[in-house]
């Protein structure tokens, strides 16, 4: 029985809890918060898609305050680090040196250097670091990338991503729209598409990017073409400035020769192939979410099960590399190569 914390019990934080809750080989023993109320904040409805706990039991599980003293106290095998990005590198070091493993929700880090840093304490801990990279378990996404992979359909001639939403305000204090801590919606929100283009494509060989501000000149949408080389047109738009109104969209359209991959959180069906002959069709897709199925993943590493690899901290590295290229073409407005 795996016996687990979680450190950062917001929006995040509580939908790791309810995955690790629902598996029988783990047990959630400690939760690590700096909120003093956490217990009565817990109560309450956050975040932007639904799977979060609210209204939770704390019965049978320690609360703690400090990091360190959970490390020390509450005998955690792993933990799901949902703390906001700028304390990734440092709590993920404390963690793994003290012989726990890390399941660190995205993105990885503000910069390619720090991800090193990561990098390196895992390999120095030998313990499992994994990167919440959760788009690459989603069910419907993990089956186009199959099918893409299978050649079925011929080559990819465009892909289009979207990840649309209003301001993330549900974080105890707003942490998500300052720059410093979170690298903002490209690096928040945007690096969801961005990792997925690199999880179907590989590393492009360069972005071109563009950007829209709000009035205090904060970046709050962002579109970039990614350059294959080639012919195929692959794009991803993602944005937080959407009226509260609009809702939640995350969504893909996939142009292959022989059919069109659709999914759409808004539509129903939401997930279709569409082939050039015969009808459109929903394809059978693994049970879950991708939270679910990435702390399976997880456990089934930590546990010295053997898995097929679906994500390597190389590529969780290389996709905070490619947001940074982003911004910098946005900043420039020109293409910015990745070397």
């Amino acid at each position: 029985m795996l016996r687990v914390g979680i450190a950062g019990f917001g929006f995040m934080g509580r939908m790791h809890f309810r995955c690790w809750k629902a598996r029988e080989d783990a047990q959630v023993v400690a939760i690590c918060d700096a909120n003093p109320n956490i217990k009565e904040d817990a109560q309450k409805d956050v975040g932007n898609i639904d799977g979060a706990e609210s209204g939770m039991d704390f019965t049978g599980i320690e609360v703690y305050q400090d990091f360190d003293e959970m490390l020390e106290k509450a005998g955690v095998d792993a933990i799901s680090l949902t703390l906001p990005t700028y304390l990734h590198p440092e709590f993920t070091a404390r963690a793994l040196s003290r012989g726990v493993h890390v399941l660190c929700e995205k993105p990885m880090a503000l910069t390619a250097a720090d991800c090193d840093s990561m990098v390196e304490a895992a390999q120095q801990s030998g313990k499992v670091l994994q990167i919440g990279h959760c788009v690459r378990f989603w069910p419907e996404y993990a089956k186009a990338k199959e099918l893409v992979d299978s050649g079925k359909y011929g080559k990819v001639v465009a892909a289009t991503l979207q990840r649309l939403g209003s301001p993330p305000g549900w974080a105890i204090d707003n942490w998500f729209v300052d720059d410093s801590r979170s690298g903002g919606v490209a690096l928040d929100l945007h690096i969801h598409d961005t990792d997925f283009v690199q999880y179907l494509f590989g590393m492009p060989q360069a972005v071109c990017s563009h950007g829209g501000k709000a009035a205090a000149g904060h970046l709050v949408h962002i579109v970039t073409q990614y350059d294959y080389g080639d012919d195929k047109v692959v794009t991803a738009e993602g944005g937080w400035g959407m009226a509260p109104g609009f809702g939640f969209e995350m969504s893909f359209n996939l142009v292959l020769e022989k059919a069109t991959i659709v999914y759409d959180l808004t539509r129903d069906p939401a997930f279709r192939v569409c082939p050039a002959e015969g009808e459109p069709f929903t394809p059978e897709v693994a049970p879950g979410d991708g939270y679910t199925r990435e702390i399976e993943y997880f456990a089934k590493r930590v546990q010295g099960e053997a898995v097929d690899e679906v994500l390597t901290l190389e590529q969780s590295r290389d996709s905070v590399r490619i947001v940074d290229a982003e911004k910098q073409s946005i900043e420039k407005n020109e293409k910015v190569a990745l070397k």
